[in-house]
């Protein structure tokens, strides 16, 4: 169920309008946040007083990336990957930023029933070095064993998850088990960090798209184009108007790997622990980043109708794009096409 890098990715348009003429456009961007590309756009009248902003933006999903990370780890940070080296041996204090992703991740795992799940860390391991090695070696390209996949389940669950609020500790009380937030993760971070900067910013991180108010320069809503699957370089689906909402996609075309003519992608169906197949794509327009970053994943693995029935619990809309091109709406979502 990770989602390093969304699916669609959403291009950042500026539509024409009135400029104030002692202010211009800017834009940064930067690679060393959460394994992807991070853009942040806005206006400033001059390049140092952007710069100084983009600079704000990236230190502070820095400190979410660096407690996010299940991969490495930094110099006094007690992070997830700690969490996991800890597993089965004792609880390990922690940053609130952590305590709160992780109660905001159960919460989504009781609402999506149990299809956004950070405890399958375990299971997604197998994945992810089948991926790895199936890119790096086509020739040799595998599956994870089944019977693999079945005993890694094992150490999945909630239930091995203890989180001590008042002691401000995380334990995983199953050795074998381990949390990957790479499918809420991030959007929980824009989400947090879009809420405490100045009006005007446009952020992509990796595909999730934030705004924090209006273009300055034009008074007008910020718009993101939705590419095409089938021609991600050349052409756009539509072209949205972010709008009090989020936007997160996640899709079968950007992370993927072949075995025998077959293509599997990176979310996972925690019911089946195999790669869903059923859409290209599914994209979230949500007012929380949060929550859409755990709904694109979800209503991925879901037809329209029960994913509706979720949309209709978040006031979130979606846009789901079969694997025949079809396009499928949800009652409101075409209000924000352009």
């Amino acid at each position: 169920m990770k989602k390093r890098f969304c699916a669609i990715f959403l291009c950042l348009l500026l539509l024409p309008g009135l400029a104030r003429a002692e202010m211009k456009r800017y834009s940064a961007s930067f690679l060393n946040l959460f394994n992807t590309v991070t853009m942040v756009v806005g206006c400033a009248d001059s390049p140092e007083a952007f710069r100084a902003q983009a600079q704000d933006v990236h230190d502070r999903l820095e400190e979410y990336h660096q407690l996010y990370d299940i991969y490495e780890s930094y110099e006094g940070v007690n992070n997830l990957k700690t969490i996991n080296d800890m597993a089965g041996i004792a609880p390990v204090e922690v940053d609130r930023r952590i305590i709160d992703l992780l109660l905001f991740c159960r919460d989504m795992h009781e609402k999506t029933g149990g299809l956004v799940d950070v405890t399958m860390g375990s299971v997604l391991r197998l994945w992810h070095d089948a991926r790895v090695y199936s890119i790096d070696y086509p020739e040799d390209a595998y599956l994870p064993d089944p019977a693999a996949l079945s005993e890694a389940a094992l150490h999945t669950g909630f239930d091995k998850l203890v989180i001590d609020e008042a002691a401000s500790t995380v334990y995983l009380t199953d050795p074998l088990a381990s949390l990957d937030v790479g499918a809420i993760g991030k959007g929980f971070a824009v989400e947090k960090i879009c809420q405490e900067l100045p009006e005007g910013l446009l952020l992509s991180v990796g595909g999730n798209i934030r705004a924090t108010g209006d273009n300055p320069l034009t008074g007008e809503n910020w718009t993101a184009g939705v590419q095409n699957p089938d021609d991600i370089y050349n052409s756009y689906l539509h072209v949205l108007r972010v709008d009090g909402v989020s936007i997160v996609t996640s899709g079968d075309y950007q992370r993927y790997f072949t075995v025998d003519g077959v293509r599997y992608g990176h979310i996972i169906d925690p019911r089946t622990l195999q790669p869903s197949g059923t859409w290209r794509a599914v994209c979230i327009l949500c007012p929380d980043s949060g929550v859409a970053d755990a709904l694109s994943t979800a209503l991925y693995l879901l037809p329209v109708e029960e994913g509706q029935s979720l949309l209709e619990l978040f006031g979130a809309e979606a846009l789901w794009i079969a694997q025949d091109g079809s396009q499928y709406f949800s009652p409101e979502f075409e209000t924000y096409i352009q």
